[in-house]
């Protein structure tokens, strides 16, 4: 992987992690289209870092108010909140810890997969754009619901965004609750991913990069933190004015290319 495809493919990954088009259905059409055939995800673990550190620097006031809450030991709202991410990521470990080869052979099954994933998530997109803006916070039921959804989105070209944020809106959330708790509730499972990752590196030594220079991996690194702080921002505005519908239909292009390729 040269420098130059390490940064389409970072900008891609940060880009694509919070807005709602699929980052896994996109980085497998970029590497079909570049020719880059690494099989290992070192590559896409570190993007993957990089969005979840954009993350914590664009709601830090939010996970810091979060924190001190929590110490109190007390039944307050912070750790309320905290215990419905908690609730959340219960799906997803389960799919990571029984179906992880399962889901790393969905990434060599083709991009007809991608494909039709991002058709479910123009379908989805639809059904949110059309969802009138709820009028009630998220409770741990939501939570769990919202955490199936996301464990569904594993499948390359769901959107995890998109999936996660059109669900809250279908149960009846509120549209700037829905959008915040979507990107917190990713951030822990992401972290193990990547700690699980770092582990089998240290064991494995250099080979364990599978021939991508440690300049791509810094610059892949950089591209997807910067794009990721701006895409992140834009959209929580975009879910505030209700408009992903936009976003639909481009996945329905994205997956005409796919389709072709």
């Amino acid at each position: 992987m040269s420098w130059l495809e390490a940064l389409i493919l970072g900008l891609l990954q940060g880009l694509t992690e919070f807005l709602p088009v699929s980052s896994s259905g996109h980085l497998e059409i970029a590497k079909a289209l570049f020719g880059v055939e690494e099989r290992d995800l070192t590559f896409t673990v570190v993007v993957h870092g990089a969005t979840v550190l954009a993350t914590i620097v664009v709601f830090w006031q939010e996970i810091t108010k979060l924190f001190k809450g929590s110490l109190q030991f007390k039944w307050n709202p912070e750790t309320q909140y905290i215990s419905m991410i908690a609730v959340s990521m219960i799906p997803i470990m389960m799919i990571g810890f029984l179906f992880k080869n399962q889901v790393e052979n969905m990434f060599d099954g083709g991009l007809w997969i991608v494909g039709g994933a991002l058709v479910l998530t123009a379908v989805l997109l639809t059904l949110a754009h059309y969802a009138k803006d709820g009028k009630r916070d998220i409770n741990f039921k939501d939570a769990f619901i919202i955490g199936l959804a996301q464990a569904v989105a594993v499948i390359p070209g769901l959107s995890r965004s998109g999936t996660t944020i059109a669900t809250g809106l279908l149960l009846g959330n509120k549209r700037t609750a829905i959008a915040q708790f979507s990107f917190l509730m990713v951030l822990v499972p992401i972290l193990g991913e990547n700690l699980l990752t770092v582990i089998s590196m240290m064991k494995d030594g250099v080979a364990a990069l599978g021939g991508i220079s440690v300049t791509a991996l810094v610059i892949g690194f950089l591209a997807a933190f910067i794009s990721g702080l701006f895409a992140c921002k834009f959209m929580i505005n975009l879910v505030k004015k209700g408009k992903l519908i936009y976003f639909a239909i481009y996945c329905v292009l994205a997956a005409i290319v796919a389709f072709v390729l």
